[in-house]
């Protein structure tokens, strides 16, 4: 089981390097982050951008080009389509995005002629470890779906355990996550987290335990949810905390990462292949990170 991020990047360095695709990678903590892979010996980059821009900031940040195959392409989306489309024709495992926006990479992605586009639903899911805590936590959806109807949810439950049991959780403790514990009627998330849980009871989503609907304090406190008299096993002991909307899902991985000072790691699930997606705020090791975590899913898939 890798409980931690150190433990993920030396289980990924016995298994060798993988070559990943990073579309518009003229940007510093870009190729900072390809280059630590390429040292640590986790993977090796061929970058699509604007060559001479590339070639300078590794340059400028102590980075030999000559270690990386660039491929020319003034234009950041189709730099990114022909990213996608190396990982298409199996010249790379998986897709990263540069410097560009979120929508660009993933029209990329789901391009019907040269994309990854899969069958489900599309989310991102943050891996955090905070401090104090024995485990890792796995958040969703933070990014993509701004009001996730009941299919949704399930959908991006589905992911976020594909991630969880990358990293050996052979039945991660999934909290659907409200404001209150109790069902109520004039809450439409507690509904959706009830009916969530007893799609998992019946066998509909699976690989996982499910409880909901529960609030952050006894989804992660084994002592809030004794003082609440909550005996479920994910009571306490959540690994994925899967949010009612976008704007909690942001709030809680930002929260992690900026208040609690969280080492932070994400990926983009329902694709064909997982997209390592960061922020462009992301620092290259946020940025190194992702780039491990997704070869770890790929890896286990």
């Amino acid at each position: 089981m890798v409980l931690d991020f150190e433990s993920m990047l030396r289980k990924l360095q016995a298994d060798g390097p993988k070559v990943i695709a990073v579309g518009a990678a003229e940007d510093r903590d870009v190729l900072l982050s390809v280059e630590e892979a390429r040292q640590l010996g986790i993977a090796r980059a061929i970058l699509t951008g604007n060559k001479e821009k590339i070639k300078a900031i590794a340059r400028e940040n102590g980075i030999d080009p000559a270690n990386y195959t660039i491929v020319d392409e003034l234009d950041a989306a189709q730099a990114c389509l022909t990213a996608v489309n190396l990982v298409r024709r199996g010249e790379a495992a998986l897709p990263m995005k540069g410097f560009v926006d979120t929508s660009v990479m993933l029209k990329a992605v789901l391009n019907k002629e040269l994309g990854l586009r899969g069958t489900g639903l599309i989310s991102p899911v943050g891996i955090l470890k905070v401090s104090g805590f024995d485990r890792l936590f796995f958040v969703s959806d933070s990014a993509m779906t701004i009001a996730p109807d009941l299919k949704a949810k399930a959908d991006i439950i589905r992911n976020a355990v594909k991630v969880a049991r990358a990293f050996g959780l052979d039945q991660p403790k999934v909290a659907v996550l409200c404001a209150v514990e109790k069902v109520n009627e004039k809450m439409p998330a507690t509904v959706d987290a009830q009916t969530l849980t007893e799609m998992n009871e019946r066998g509909e989503i699976t690989g996982c335990l499910v409880k909901g609907p529960l609030q952050l304090d006894n989804a992660v406190s084994p002592e809030a949810a004794r003082h609440k008299g909550i005996t479920h096993p994910v009571a306490g002991n959540a690994d994925i905390l899967i949010t009612p909307d976008i704007q909690a899902g942001n709030i809680l991985n930002k929260s992690m990462e900026y208040f609690a000072r969280a080492d932070k790691a994400g990926v983009i699930m329902g694709a064909k292949k997982p997209i390592i997606l960061t922020s462009r705020a992301s620092s290259d090791r946020a940025k190194l990170l992702s780039i491990a975590v997704g070869l770890l899913v790929a890896g286990e898939e």
